[in-house]
This record gives C-alpha cells, sequence and structure tokens, in this order.
C-alpha cells in the first residue's frame, strides 16, 4: 500500500488532488482512500488530505502518519509546518517551489526531493496560481502511483464529449484549432502534463 500525505492551504484543492489520483488508481482495478482532514480551518489556513492506493482492500481509516510520499502545494507552509513529519525514509518530498537543490536538501536532509514551479505553471496555462492539478503530474513522474494511461483515461472522460478539444491538449493544433483557447478552456489537464514533464529530481 502506498499512502501519500497532501499539505496545503484551505481553497488549493488538496482534497480534489487526493480525489483524483483515488479514481485514476480505481480506473485501473486498484483499491484507494482519499479523504480530508477537516478542522475549524478557514480560507488559506493550512490543511491536510490523505491518499491511499493498495492492490488489497483497505481496511484503515486513520489519518496518514508515516506516509511513503508528501506533497507539499505551498511552499510558504515551510516555516510553520513539519510536513515531512513521519515520513519515511525512501519516501519523496514533492514541492511546488523555485528553491534550488542546495536550499531543498538543507530543509528536507536525507529525503529524496521532487521539486517543481507549480506556480508559475498554472499561471502560465491557467492565469491563476492554482497548483493541485500541477502538482499531480510531478506526483505521478516521481513515484508511479497510478499508470499514466490510467491517469489520462480518468482525466480525459471529463471532456468524453469534446474529442477535439482532448486531442488539441495531449498533441497540440489540429487544422484550424486554437490551441491558447483549448488550454485556457482545459487548463488543468495541461498542468498536470507540463508538470510531469519539468519536475525535477532533487536527490
Amino acid at each position: 500500500m502506498i499512502e501519500v500525505r497532501f499539505h496545503g492551504r484551505g481553497g488549493q484543492g488538496a482534497v480534489t488532488s487526493a480525489e483524483l489520483i483515488a479514481q485514476a488508481a480505481i480506473k485501473q482495478g486498484l483499491y484507494a482512500q482519499a479523504f480530508p482532514s477537516f478542522g475549524p480551518e478557514r480560507r488559506g489556513a493550512p490543511v491536510q488530505a490523505f491518499l491511499r492506493v493498495s492492490d488489497k482492500p483497505i481496511r484503515l481509516r486513520s489519518k496518514i502518519y508515516k506516509p511513503d510520499h508528501v506533497i507539499i502545494l505551498d511552499p510558504t507552509l515551510l516555516g510553520t509546518v513539519n510536513c515531512a513529519d513521519g515520513l519515511k525514509p525512501d519516501g519523496f518530498v514533492m514541492i511546488n517551489t523555485n528553491k534550488s537543490p542546495e536550499d531543498l536538501k538543507k530543509l528536507f536532509p536525507g529525503h529524496n526531493i521532487a521539486s517543481v514551479d507549480a506556480s508559475t505553471i498554472a499561471k502560465e496555462e491557467m492565469g491563476v496560481p492554482i497548483t493541485n492539478t500541477t502538482m499531480l503530474g510531478s506526483l505521478i513522474k516521481a513515484t508511479g502511483i497510478v499508470d499514466i494511461e490510467s491517469w489520462r483515461t480518468d482525466t480525459g472522460s471529463i471532456w468524453q464529449d469534446r474529442p477535439e478539444e482532448r486531442q488539441c491538449l495531449y498533441e497540440g493544433p489540429q487544422g484550424n484549432r486554437d490551441h491558447k483557447e483549448v488550454i485556457k478552456q482545459l487548463g488543468p489537464m495541461a498542468c498536470r502534463k507540463k508538470a510531469g514533464r519539468k519536475a525535477r529530481l532533487v536527490s
């Protein structure tokens, strides 16, 4: 079983990220579980979401205290939350940041690190710094938690009635289609694919 803990702020979509991967895993024939840590948090306050993926039925219902991997959607959390708490020795810290590899190794000594400037990618593709969908490409590239084709099928099912847009998104503009307009419409999908290409393994 693979356990992932997401760290973000209220309104950034940490819960949605966990649910999207869970849906892709289930379509792949795996078992999955995704749920948030609810409390009195307001928008912008630190929040957590949890994801479990397994090839066997999942009986656990607790929060994840010793994750295999950690996803950090908002780099400003680093000064207030111990995001790597309980992380297994061979686990990955996947973080949205433009910090140098040297800085990241100091922040997370002894851990594998995958970084991607998700905020910039989201702004380029969608015009807003929504990083949750952007970070999914990094997660899949670093861990292989779900098969890329299963992930594409799950994502693509949202747009099953719009085959031209989906084709344009993955393979570039076809004919006279306005590729920028398609990216604007389907920005989250583009962000995830672009993040997968730009994810940087630090250690």
